[in-house]
Parts: structure tokens; C-alpha cells; sequence
């Protein structure tokens, strides 16, 4: 039985916290990454998989640096080296805006690596395709929307109307594949998209574009036999105990704190006509990030108030840390930093996120009620009562006494 290797979403420049490492000059979070990438190459290798589909966005942008191009460059020739047919899709992050440039894993084409390929449009491979490997896989890339409706000849100016028909034509072009797809073969659709009804993680903060969101019944068609997805941060079968496996692996580590609580995988599967057994290899001794928040109910012994909640030095040690602090506004000489600083010392990396809050409320005068006070009038008490200084209330009441005059006017 043919045997798989699905991984996605590396980002393995989201150097986002941390430091540099004085050994290697990488920065320490991208070297997180490189291990959980080395962890999944090792496992191709040591297990002898017959395919490997990375399923997008190697990088966290569409220009990574030439020392990331090179680590990232590395681990992907272990695998032609082993002779171990892999397929690269790219992912939105990997895809330039721009028609005509390059996308960010151009060089494995440019430079005909044996044995990688790189879907950087939708790809039917066949055996002949991937070492006569007996296993058919259809691709489907993240392609800008303007390159898509080109590719597959969409033309409409009505914006509301561009994702119903690109979802149309996608099907359509699947469709075409599975009726020139050998019945007998083991059939794998991989995309990097969206499946409606999938659940996000943490990548709403690093996505970039809009979404072309697939059906289920478009990826749960029993016609494929395991269906290997990116784009999405979180791991989840979207076709659980059923056939075929609908699987989003999840990012390779932690991106930020929307991530704090998702352990990471990737997926090594047996895969033969109409049945699949997906097994999820979870990715050990990722750097925890932990998060705090504390809203200051009392001005006594602040400083404990807030060691209270932070969790053990073990707990924090090695780890990215995050408090949010909310108090009064007046009690900001209460919060003693330079002790914080100290009970962190042992986190990775601590956040520190202050929220002063501030009475706003806007006293109306006893002998008037809203109804009968003007626009002007109220927006005065208003700005009186975020402590706007006379000068800049009365431009403020200036412009809005403009804005009030000319909207008359129209009417």
C-alpha cells in the first residue's frame, strides 16, 4: 500500500518574537520551524514514503530572504537526493501580485530539481509524472483571482459573482481529471484553500488576499481516496471515520497566540483504491506560548495581584509569554515593571500589553434632557468629557458646525 507524507503552512521565516541565535545568526524562532521541517523530513526518509505533498506557504511572505530560500532549499533536496517525488503547491503566501513575477519557489522549476514539483497552477499527475508511482494527484494551488479567472477563462465585472463561478469552473476542471483518471489507481486531491465549514486557528492574522472557499461536497467526492488541504492553521479531518479523509494538518509550529492551545502534526497515510488510513504524527517540544490577562479590581498590592496570575518559572521558562493588563488609568504608578520584568526573566520572550481604561461617561446637565439639545451641543459635552483641551474643542465644534451646515444645504 502506497504511503504518504502531508505536511502545510511552514512559515518558517515568522520570525515574529525572540531573538538571534549567536551559533547560526538565524533568528531563534525560525530555527522552531527548521525543526519541526527537519522532524517531517526525517520521517520521509527514516519511513520511506512513496509521496511527500506540502500543501503551501513555505514562507510567511512572497520575498523571503536568501538565507531562509537556503534552509528551506536544503531540506527539500534531502528529499530528491532519496529520490522521494514530492509535490510542492504554492500557497498564497508563496504567490507574487504581480502577473509574470516569480513566485517563491521558482528556483526548484527554474533549476529542473528531479523528483519536486512545483504546482503553481492546477496540475493533474499521473504515474508517469511522479516516478511511475502507481497514484494519481490533483492539484490545486492558491492562484490569485485575477490569474485564476484568466486560467479558466472567467469573464464577469460583477465582483459578488467571481467566486461563484471560479468554484464552477474548478469543479468542472475536476470533474474533466476524474473522468481521464485511471478508475483503479488511488486518486489524492490537494489544495490550499479554504473548505467552507472548516475552522480557523490563528492564521486570520497572517493571511493575505481574499478566500476562494470550496464546498464539502466538492473535497468529500468518494471518488478521491484522501484529500490533503493547507492554507487553514488548524488540525482537522473536515470527513471524520468517513471516506475519503478530508485532513487540514495545521501549521508546522506556533505562528502567535491564536495558535497558544493547537498542538502541531503532520500526516503520514496509507492510501489504496477507496480506502486510507491517515495517521497524525504530532510534533513534540513546540515553544509553548502562553497567555495571561488580568483586569485590576484593587489598588492594594498590585505587584501580587499580578504574580498571582502569572504561571511558575518552569512554566514560563523557554516559553513566549503574553500579559494584558487592564486598570484604571490612575493607577498606572501602581504597576511596578521593572519587578514584572523580573518574575518573567525566565519566558523566551514576554509581551507586556497595558489597557488603561478611562471613565468616559458623558454627564448630561440636570435641567436638560438629549432630545432638546442640539448636535453641537452634545457633541461639546462629549468632548468635554474625553478632556479634549477649549482650543481643539472649538475647531472640533467648528468643522462639525460645516458639516451640519452644508448636509442642510443638500437637503
Amino acid at each position: 500500500m502506497p504511503k504518504i507524507l502531508h505536511f502545510a503552512d511552514a512559515h518558517i521565516d515568522m520570525a515574529n518574537y525572540g531573538r538571534h541565535d549567536p551559533t547560526t545568526g538565524l533568528p531563534m524562532r525560525v530555527m522552531d520551524f527548521l525543526k519541526s521541517l527537519d522532524t517531517i523530513v526525517d520521517a520521509a526518509l527514516d519511513e520511506k514514503v512513496d509521496l511527500v505533498i506540502f500543501a503551501g506557504d513555505a514562507y510567511k511572505d512572497r520575498n523571503p530572504a536568501p538565507t531562509f530560500q537556503r534552509e528551506w532549499g536544503q531540506r527539500i533536496m534531502q528529499l530528491s537526493k532519496a529520490k522521494i517525488p514530492t509535490i510542492l503547491l504554492i500557497g498564497n503566501h508563496d504567490l507574487s501580485p504581480g502577473l509574470g513575477r516569480a513566485h517563491a519557489l521558482e528556483e526548484f522549476n527554474t533549476l529542473e530539481v528531479p523528483y519536486v514539483h512545483v504546482a503553481y497552477r492546477p496540475t493533474f499527475y499521473k504515474p508517469e509524472d511522479l516516478n511511475e508511482l502507481e497514484m494519481q494527484v490533483m492539484a490545486l494551488p492558491w492562484v490569485a483571482r485575477s490569474g485564476m479567472m484568466a486560467y479558466l477563462d472567467i469573464k464577469t465585472s460583477d465582483p459578488s459573482e467571481i467566486y461563484t463561478q471560479l468554484e464552477e469552473k474548478i469543479t468542472d476542471v475536476i470533474d474533466g481529471w476524474l473522468g481521464d483518471a485511471d478508475p483503479n489507481l488511488p486518486t489524492i486531491f490537494t489544495a490550499h484553500a479554504s473548505v467552507q465549514g472548516a475552522s480557523f486557528g490563528g492564521e486570520r492574522t497572517v493571511m493575505l488576499g481574499g478566500d476562494l472557499t470550496l464546498s464539502p461536497s466538492l473535497v468529500k467526492n468518494n471518488k478521491f481516496d484522501y484529500v490533503a488541504l493547507g492554507h487553514i492553521h488548524k488540525p482537522q479531518d473536515l470527513n471524520e471515520d468517513q471516506h475519503p479523509p478530508v485532513i487540514y494538518p495545521g501549521s508546522i509550529e506556533r505562528v502567535d497566540f491564536g495558535e497558544a492551545q493547537d498542538k502541531k502534526y503532520f500526516i503520514v497515510a496509507q492510501v489504496e483504491k477507496g480506502k486510507a488510513k491517515p495517521e497524525w504524527r504530532e510534533l513534540k517540544d513546540i515553544r509553548p506560548f502562553i497567555d495571561r490577562s488580568l483586569t485590576l479590581e484593587s489598588e492594594e498590592n498590585v505587584t501580587d495581584q499580578i504574580r498571582r496570575i502569572l504561571p511558575s518559572a518552569e512554566e514560563m521558562e523557554g516559553a513566549v509569554l503574553r500579559l494584558k493588563l487592564e486598570y484604571p488609568r490612575e493607577w498606572e504608578t501602581l504597576i511596578d515593571e521593572a519587578a514584572l520584568r523580573e518574575m518573567t526573566a525566565t519566558a523566551f520572550e514576554f509581551h507586556f500589553v497595558k489597557r488603561p481604561q478611562m471613565d468616559t461617561r458623558v454627564r448630561i446637565p440636570e435641567d436638560k434632557n438629549v432630545g432638546s439639545m442640539s448636535p453641537i451641543e452634545l457633541l461639546e459635552i462629549y468632548w468635554k468629557s474625553v478632556k479634549k483641551d477649549k482650543a481643539e474643542r472649538e475647531e472640533l465644534l467648528k468643522i462639525a458646525q460645516d458639516i451640519i451646515t452644508n448636509s442642510n444645504d443638500e437637503d
